[in-house]
């Protein structure tokens, strides 16, 4: 078709940090409209990679609805300091899911190899640091781990 490009660029990912997020106790909602609804306080963590590092600030959440079957709705909101000084908003949006089995060894608390279920998220991170500003024109892909009192996740950007 005149005018439509035909070899549209293949997106890449680059690994931009490695996000260690503490939890707080959960906090149980109980039936929501479309699910089991709980929240959960992030309370800290770190940020390490060769384009953002620092630390976790002690506010924000994930706000949790669990749909029958086991899918975890994941929705979160909190901030990072970095190093430097700067403040970076993060809204981290995505799904957790696995076998019946494996989900149940998460809840306990057990380690369980992230390749056994899958998490993955989509970020927006925002920023008024003139030094971060790249971080206000990318999107960010993710890929998580779930622990007993923490979530490790891995941000990618898509280029």
């Amino acid at each position: 078709m005149k005018g439509f490009a035909m070899d549209l660029p293949t997106p890449k990912l680059d690994e931009v940090c490695t996000l260690y997020v503490e939890l707080d106790v959960i906090r149980e909602m109980g039936a929501g409209r479309a699910g089991h609804r709980r929240i959960i306080p992030i309370v800290g963590g770190t940020v390490t990679g060769a384009r953002l590092a620092g630390r976790i600030l002690n506010l924000g959440a994930d706000w949790q609805t669990i749909f029958a079957g086991g899918l975890a709705e994941l929705d979160t909101r909190y901030a990072v300091e970095t190093d430097d000084g700067a403040i970076i908003e993060i809204i981290n949006y995505g799904f957790r899911h696995g076998p019946e089995e494996v989900l149940a060894a998460v809840a306990r608390g057990e380690e369980v190899d992230p390749t056994a279920y899958y998490m993955r998220t989509h970020a927006r991170l925002e920023t008024g640091d003139e030094r971060y500003d790249w971080v206000n024109r990318t999107l960010f892909v993710g890929v998580g781990a779930r622990f007993q009192q923490a979530v490790q996740v891995t941000l990618y950007a898509l280029t």
